[in-house]
């Protein structure tokens, strides 16, 4: 007898016996499986499509961004050193990362190759990269990233023997890579009429300097793990089984829509013989032929029927009372699986208030906020790190003991795409009082929203400067900040219970007059 019933033999629980196996193992026989399956998912089924572009649009969005905020403290500088040292590099940061010279294949730029990266570890569990040294005329840096789809990463036959070498990944004995084993072309591409499908390229995974070779990006939730699984793996069955049930029903609704009405008849063999002869069928399905039918039915119609014969309608049993019911089940079920409120998976908030569509994006923000610190730490950071020793080595920045202290000049953020507002009016005034009452800044609020506050700083300065040019106060009160602040809440919004607000308190006041009257 157990002390924990969970581990008990009782009815419920005696034919559920899963083996106790190490992170590889649980993960590398079944992964080759759990990709096909979850790009199959991505290509056929218009939720799952939809769930991985909202991942990818609140993960990383349409901004990307280099906020390069060296430690001054750890390099001896003062602030003001530092902070000019950072605008510069960002600046020329900019030219290789806004460009399609950062990426070998010179067709997306940085954040076409983030999404890439971060699509690849969604979909399939891993992304690869290759940093390669690839000079060109004409172009100004050397520094060039080669996107891998993860299939090419495996072990050759001939070295499955070699327990220091998983999933295409040879470690040393504290489980560090040592080197990457790449196939040289897809092992799916069978289109392709070029050979070599069976040769592998060992790369190791840094320089004899430090230099990375290799980008490997990938969720570790278990020590020992050396690859990861697409983020749809837990509800996969669900997300299939969901999407055939939805099909289903629709393929029962479209032959229940062709059905109008049946013909029966009450006739007995007997009577019918002695009305049609012997060939009864026969005869039935001729006089349906040449009489008007149902289908030449006009208006004010009056159909003649075969001898004992009624028309009766046909009420179709679809669309399914219970379908949208137990879809919402199921999508809530799916929703969590994808780290997502099911209202965001659905893109369906008309159900939702106020209050409770905040609670449910704080909730979402939480989990991209951890998948952005992620996706910097493990992959952006380290692209940075490898122009950031091009661009000095090279005299465009100047880092003295930069590999004594890389961590120092390579220390960073990257700001994504805005969250966006839900009310723009409450948003904009939290936003205000925290900056009012300390526990904000500027820098975070319009990082918050995608943009860089000193670029936002000095474009207010020059709009600043155009007003007083033209004779006008910068300093008054906007109208259309005071009738935004005084406008009446939306429907939804005025209705909304947990506001405490009643919509018609305020009705009869006087509006507020323009300041500039």
């Amino acid at each position: 007898m157990s002390a924990h019933q969970a581990a008990g033999n009782s009815l419920p629980l005696m034919n559920w016996n899963p083996l106790r196996a190490s992170a590889d193992a649980d993960t590398l026989p079944d992964l080759s499986t759990l990709t096909a399956r979850s790009r199959d998912l991505a290509r056929n089924n218009g939720l799952m499509a939809g769930g991985m572009q909202t991942l990818r649009d609140n993960i990383v969005g349409a901004t990307l961004r280099l906020s390069a905020t060296p430690d001054y403290r750890l390099l001896g500088w003062s602030r003001e050193q530092a902070r000019e040292w950072g605008n510069q590099t960002e600046s020329k940061f900019r030219t290789w990362a806004e460009t399609n010279e950062c990426d070998a294949s010179r067709t997306l730029n940085l954040l076409g190759l983030t999404l890439q990266a971060l699509g690849g570890t969604m979909l399939n569990g891993d992304a690869l990269a290759l940093p390669l040294w690839l000079p060109s005329p004409g172009l100004k840096w050397n520094t060039r990233l080669l996107m891998v789809e993860s299939d090419r990463l495996c072990t050759p036959q001939e070295l499955r023997h070699r327990d220091d070498i998983r999933g295409g990944i040879e470690f040393d004995v504290y489980g560090a890579p040592m080197a990457y084993c790449v196939l040289k072309h897809h092992p799916g591409d069978w289109i392709s009429t070029r050979s070599g499908y069976q040769e592998w390229e060992r790369i190791p995974a840094y320089t004899a300097w430090g230099r990375r070779r290799v980008l490997h990006l990938h969720d570790k939730e278990r020590t020992g793990q050396s690859r990861g699984k697409p983020v749809v793996a837990s509800v996969m069955t669900e997300f299939h089984m969901a999407g055939k049930y939805a099909s289903n029903e629709l393929q029962a609704s479209l032959a229940n829509s062709l059905v109008a009405a049946f013909l029966e008849s009450d006739l007995d063999p007997t009577s019918a013989a002695e009305i049609f002869g012997t060939d009864v069928s026969g005869a039935w399905k001729d006089f349906v032929r040449r009489k008007p039918t149902v289908r030449q039915m006009e208006g004010a119609a009056i159909l003649p029927l075969p001898p004992g014969a009624k028309l009766n309608s046909f009420t179709p049993g679809r669309p399914n009372a219970a379908f949208e019911a137990f879809m919402l089940a199921s999508l809530r079920n799916i929703a969590a699986g994808m780290n997502m409120p099911y209202e965001l998976l659905l893109k369906d908030f008309s159900k939702t208030n106020y209050s409770s569509a905040r609670a449910a994006l704080l909730e979402a923000w939480r989990y991209f906020n951890g998948r952005r610190r992620w996706l910097t730490d493990y992959w952006l950071r380290e692209v940075y790190l490898l122009w950031l020793e091009e661009a000095i080595n090279a005299g465009e920045i100047e880092a003295p003991g930069f590999y004594d202290n890389r961590y120092a000049y390579a220390r960073c953020r990257f700001i994504f795409g805005g969250r966006g507002w839900v009310d723009p009016v409450k948003d904009a005034t939290a936003s205000k009082i925290r900056r009012e009452s300390q526990v904000s800044t500027l820098e975070q609020e319009c990082a918050e929203q995608g943009l860089d506050y000193e670029e936002v700083l000095d474009q207010l300065a020059i709009e600043r400067q155009m007003m007083l040019a033209r004779g006008l106060n910068p300093d008054a009160a906007s109208p259309v900040a005071v009738a935004a602040a005084s406008a009446p809440s939306s429907p939804d919004e005025a209705s909304d219970p947990e506001d405490g607000t009643d919509p018609q308190d305020g009705a009869d006041q006087e509006p507020p007059q323009d300041p500039a009257a």
